[in-house]
């Protein structure tokens, strides 16, 4: 999360995405109108294919792979004390390619849904987990931020778009800090 939070401080982007609320001081944020559900990603041939949902247990002894922010954060608490008992052998910055390695039996990928092709033809199944696992991710600007018009057009579109979460500001209060 640093890496691309410093990328936003330096005015590389106007806007990027989070898995997790940003510091409320110094960036706005709009969270996305529906959580990601996680899924495990294998071959199709593999044994986990024949049940519907995931559980903690059925992962104890499979060489895991899963995005490097999410390791610590999301998948832990799920695990809870038994997150010592997984094999969590690699972690990754981008879901394709762990989906890549799935597919070739070299591990399983712990992800988002619709996140990698679950094609007929893509050569992987996908379980959700359960319980189920959300993540609520979040777009994110720097606070004051003076926006190009398309980049301030773009936010006027996400303030119409995102009615369920509407625009909220990161210390909860009504502002969006989104311009009219």
């Amino acid at each position: 999360m640093e890496q691309i939070t410093e990328k936003l401080d330096k005015g590389l982007p106007d806007f990027v995405e989070l898995a997790k609320k940003p510091d409320a001081g110094k960036y706005e944020c709009s969270g996305f109108p529906d959580a990601d559900v996680w899924e495990l990603a294998f071959p199709e041939d593999d044994l986990p294919a024949q049940k519907e949902t995931i559980t903690v247990n059925d992962l104890i002894g499979l060489p895991l792979l899963c995005l490097e922010q999410s390791r610590q954060n999301e998948i832990s608490v799920w695990c809870g004390d038994l997150i010592r008992r997984l094999r969590l052998e690699g972690s990754l910055r981008l879901s394709y390619n762990g989906s890549l390695f799935a597919r070739e039996g070299l591990g399983y990928l712990l992800t988002f849904d619709h996140l990698v092709s679950t094609s007929p033809d893509s050569g992987r199944v996908f379980r959700p987990l359960f319980p189920r696992l959300e993540t609520t991710l979040y777009l994110i600007w720097k606070r004051y931020q003076t926006f190009s018009p398309m980049a301030e057009r773009f936010l006027r579109h996400l303030r119409t778009s995102f009615v369920p979460q509407q625009n909220e500001r990161v210390s909860g209060e009504e502002s969006s800090g989104i311009p009219d």
